[in-house]
Formats: C-alpha cells, structure tokens, sequence
C-alpha cells in the first residue's frame, strides 16, 4: 500500500513571513520543507496531509500547498484548540497548542493508509524518506511502527543548545524509549548537556537520536484517542502541558502495545533552530545540488 506523508504545520504563524519554515535556502527560493515534500515524493509517497490552524487554510493553500499539487494530492487536516472529545472544554488559560501527538490525531481523519509524520522545518534527507517509505509498504503488523534514527552529532547547531530525544536501543534493534535531553551542545565531536544539578552529561556523538520522523499505521488512532482523553484528565489544566508523540510511544512500549522498528540514516539532519543556522543550511543545500542529488531548480 502506498504511504502518506503527515507533515506537522500547526506551529507556523498567520503572515508566513520571516519564520523560520519559510526561510530560503535552496538556490532557487527553496524551503526546508520542498526539500521535504521532494523527497517523499520520490520516494514513492503520492498524498500528502498538512496539519495546520483553520484560520490559516486560505494563505496556506494559496502560498504554500498549491506550488505541490503538481507532484501530490495535497489535503489538510486542522490543529484547533477546541479539538476535544465530549465532555472536556479548552481552559481560559489555554492559548499553546496541545502538542504533537494531538497534531497526528487532527489528522485521523483523512489517512487513508500507513504514514510517515515529519516537522515542517527539519531536513531529514532522501536516504531518510527512501528508508521509511519503503519500510511502510513491506506487510507488517498493524502496530509495528518505525523511527527513523539520526546520529546526535549530525543534529547539533553550531550557534546554541538542542534539545534532543536520545533512543535506547534492545539487542534486537527494537526501540527501547526516548528519554528527552535539554540543553545539548556540540563538544569536539560529541555533546555536553549543561544539568540543573550544575554536573555536565557527556555524549559521544554517536548516539541515536529523535527527529520527530515516524513510521505509523492508522491502529495508532485508537491509541493517540484514549490516551488524549487522559491526559486531558490529568493535566488538561495545566496551560503548558503539552501531548507529546514520542511520550505515547514510550507508553505504548512500556506496556508491550506496540514494536517499533529503528530505521539508521547516516545523513546529517538541518534546520534553521538559530537565524545564524541559515547560512550553514544553505551552503549544505548547494552542496547537494552541486553532488546532483537534487536538482538546482526543486519544482521545474
């Protein structure tokens, strides 16, 4: 069965003017993002779904969504507040999204198949997509998913601290969990995390890390259903609590509902965390162009 994409939208703002998912780093005016949506196309993925705020449908079609109808069947899916079961009621001191595995759940309703789920602003690389697209139309069981892995020192900024999901791995290859880590910063060629406690954690740089880039099949929606209704009953007065993803799949884990698959990529993640990144960003694009692993001109 032929994969969809899933891309996570929500977050970018209501002028699509100076944020960072729009920054310009391809030779022709190309975003993060059409690198993205590139790649999974040829990768074999053929429909692709935005997650992203009503209010924000008509520019997004019109700037963003509509240069890709070309290449894919583009639908859209809305991250809303007020996107609650029965009975729960957004708190008056709610304005932050509820997170992202509220982000998947928006888009219940229009998968149709297996998918991958991406961020709008991360450049994960066509080994990455060619990995998991091809890893989605193999038969497998229903709640077997995938992450793919990236290296920790292929993630870091050069212009401040990440915060990185760094993976535990069992002898099999399977995902053990995904334990957050703030405040990591390049040192030499691995990473030095600056604890609360004042005592530093050293990284070798070779540990397999997060991106927010999954493998899912549609079994996932019953989960993210009931598992929203408690986090609701448990922190949805929080103002800043947040429904995470990877927090469902550790839970999923723990209670042996779900295997998923780490899928390794040597390539090196990008993303413009620091307006300082752009530049850097940009000069790894041209280089790829220059290799012709991607055309200079993305949508000709």
């Amino acid at each position: 069965m032929t994969p969809e994409l899933v891309v996570m939208a929500a977050g970018m703002g209501s002028r699509f003017g100076g944020l960072k998912q729009l920054e310009t780093v391809g030779p022709h005016g190309e975003t993060v993002m059409d690198y993205s949506l590139f790649d999974a196309q040829r990768a074999g993925v053929r429909r692709v779904i935005f997650v992203i705020r009503r209010e924000l449908e008509a520019a997004f079609r019109e700037k963003i969504g509509a240069k890709y109808e070309r290449w894919l069947e583009v639908d859209y899916a809305y991250q809303e507040l007020d996107l609650l079961p029965p009975g729960f009621a957004v708190p008056i001191t709610r304005t932050k999204p509820w997170g992202t595995a509220h982000a998947v759940l928006a888009a219940s309703s229009k998968v149709k198949a297996p998918f991958l789920v991406i961020n709008a602003d991360d450049f994960y690389g066509a080994h990455a997509f060619r990995s998991l697209a091809t890893w989605l139309m193999e038969i497998r069981g229903e709640k077997t998913y995938a992450m793919v892995a990236f290296r920790l020192a292929n993630t870091l900024s050069d212009h401040g601290s990440v915060a990185r999901g760094v993976c535990s791995v069992g002898s099999t290859g399977l995902l053990e969990n995904v334990i957050e880590h703030t405040g990591l910063e390049r040192d030499g060629r691995g990473a030095i995390e600056r604890c609360a406690d004042g005592e530093p954690r050293r990284f070798t740089g070779d540990e397999p890390v997060s991106m927010n880039f999954w493998g899912f099949r549609p079994s996932l929606f019953a989960e993210l259903t009931s598992r929203f209704e408690r986090f609701l009953h448990a922190h949805g007065d929080d103002p800043k609590a947040e429904f995470f993803l990877p927090g469902v799949v550790d839970a999923l884990l723990s209670e042996g509902k779900a295997t998923v698959e780490l899928l390794h990529t040597p390539e090196r993640w990008f993303g413009v965390t620091y307006r300082e990144d752009r530049v850097e960003v940009a000069a790894q694009i041209q280089a790829l162009v220059d290799q012709s692993v991607y055309p200079a001109d993305l949508w000709r």
